[in-house]
């Protein structure tokens, strides 16, 4: 096999980007700028799916609660996930409350004025968690009440309750409501709000 010289030449010579076919429009601006755009939407796409999903259950009071959840259920406290530390969820979510759901002392100038999200966060399962803040009524003959709109949290908490042999009574199973007695012999009721 014999290679001419010229072909050899012109094997040996220095690559540059211009001599490659695209490499110019790729390294140019707008490809660059492309490059960039597209790093970013993975990075987001990353950050959003391994957020994890939050539920948020309105009480009406928030001590009681703590006492049920950390002391009962015995739910390991969570890390506010990232998403929520600029009022993420006060923006949207409380936009759609039924005020039959809020407490008579929560106004809609009040609602997302506080400069962190408050409330406490528990681990429900690996990647989920709940989130409980006040705002909900005394249910009937003044008892306490714990406000879900996702009907996979409340099924979840009545698994926990449960596991722990706690005396407990399903009401109705849609929209899901049972009620759950503490060891101080508080009834709390467990309300899912139908959409």
């Amino acid at each position: 096999m014999t290679l001419e010289t010229s072909n050899l030449l012109s094997f040996l010579q220095p690559v540059t980007i211009g001599s490659l076919p695209g490499l110019d429009t790729l390294f140019s601006t707008q490809g660059i700028m492309v490059m960039l755009l597209a790093a970013y939407a993975g990075a987001m796409w990353m950050f959003l799916t391994s957020a994890p999903k939050v539920y948020t259950i309105m009480v009406s009071d928030v001590e009681l609660a703590r006492r049920l959840y950390e002391g009962m259920l015995e739910l390991p406290a969570a890390d506010v996930p990232l998403h929520y530390y600029y009022n993420y969820e006060q923006s949207l979510g409380t936009a759609v409350v039924d005020p039959l759901y809020m407490s008579p002392g929560i106004g809609r100038s009040t609602m997302g004025t506080q400069a962190a999200p408050d409330g406490l966060w528990y681990q429900l399962k690996k990647n989920t968690q709940v989130h409980v803040i006040s705002g909900a009524s005394l249910g009937e003959k003044n008892r306490q009440r714990h406000v879900c709109f996702d009907r996979a949290c409340l099924e979840q908490v009545l698994l926990r309750v449960q596991m722990r042999g706690l005396k407990h009574k399903i009401r109705r199973e849609k929209p899901l409501n049972f009620l759950v007695k503490d060891y101080d012999g508080n009834v709390i009721e467990m309300s899912e709000v139908s959409n």
